[in-house]
């Protein structure tokens, strides 16, 4: 009695008949009929490429792109491929073009700089996480676990999850989770403190307002300090008030032009080697 039997189909069990036409691309020399052949050869395959761009479909980039980044690779394994070598096309061409299609998303697809090696564990993290959620029912597998099934360290598959949320970068706007007031990332940023350049300033004129006469050092720290006005101080230092003006704007000029004295001779000694070897 005859039995039907039946065998799994291979991915590629369609694949076109091309080793004659190999055989021949690289024998011909280079010319509109080699071209034409080798374009002869890629539309063959092309539906492999494409099935193959179509197991990436899911990780957010449009399947209309990666095909065209399938059908990239799959031109340089045609113009690579040696069939000298007795490899069957296909078995050349398959990581070749899957390789293309991961370093597209490697290179386009984050919006952040990551490390190759950081990629590298998030894809390991990944893979062994999608292996243990098979065995492991109602929980998500634990660093520990990770590491045991990956054969990685717990620092790099701490590393490896951090990676896994940061493929794509959240909006400044995006509102906080958990925030019911609409605060968002950007009101948690920081920015300059307008009074460490006012501490500076002081720093920088402190000698410089020390070496100053008692009189003008007072009558300074009466108008800047006490927020006097000039009328006040000249009834208080019995002077008048013309004269406490001139006071004020000489002692402010001879103070600004030593302290610009002072920046550009400290700048000079960082700079000059003379200095340095003078001041040995």
């Amino acid at each position: 009695m005859q039995t039907r039997t039946s065998a799994k189909r291979h991915p590629h069990d369609d694949a076109p008949d091309t080793a004659e036409a190999f055989r021949r691309l690289t024998s011909m020399p280079a010319g509109p009929e080699r071209d034409a052949l080798r374009d002869e050869i890629v539309e063959a395959w092309l539906p492999m490429a494409d099935r193959l761009a179509g197991r990436f479909r899911s990780r957010g980039e449009n399947l209309e792109d990666l095909r065209q980044v399938a059908a990239l690779g799959l031109v340089k394994a045609v113009d690579r491929y040696d069939p000298e070598r007795g490899n069957a096309f296909e078995s050349y061409a398959v990581p070749t073009i899957t390789g293309e299609i991961k370093r597209h998303f490697r290179d386009h697809m984050w919006t952040l700089h990551v490390p190759r090696r950081v990629q590298d564990l998030r894809n390991r993290v990944r893979i062994a996480g999608q292996d243990l959620s098979q065995t492991i029912s109602g929980r998500s597998p634990t660093v520990t676990e990770l590491a045991e099934h990956a054969n990685m360290s717990e620092e790099d598959v701490r590393a490896g999850l951090e990676a896994l949320e940061s493929f794509t970068a959240l909006s400044l706007d995006a509102e906080l989770p958990g925030s019911e007031d609409g605060y968002s990332l950007s009101d948690a940023l920081g920015s300059d403190d307008p009074a460490l350049d006012t501490v500076v300033d002081r720093e920088a004129v402190k000698a410089r307002l020390a070496a100053l006469p008692e009189r003008e050092r007072a009558i300074l720290y009466m108008r800047f300090f006490g927020d006097m006005t000039q009328s006040r101080i000249a009834e208080e230092l019995g002077i008048s008030q013309m004269h406490v003006s001139r006071l004020i704007s000489r002692c402010c000029g001879r103070v600004r032009e030593q302290v610009m004295k002072d920046v550009a001779w400290a700048g000079a000694r960082a700079l000059s080697p003379g200095w340095r070897v003078l001041s040995r």
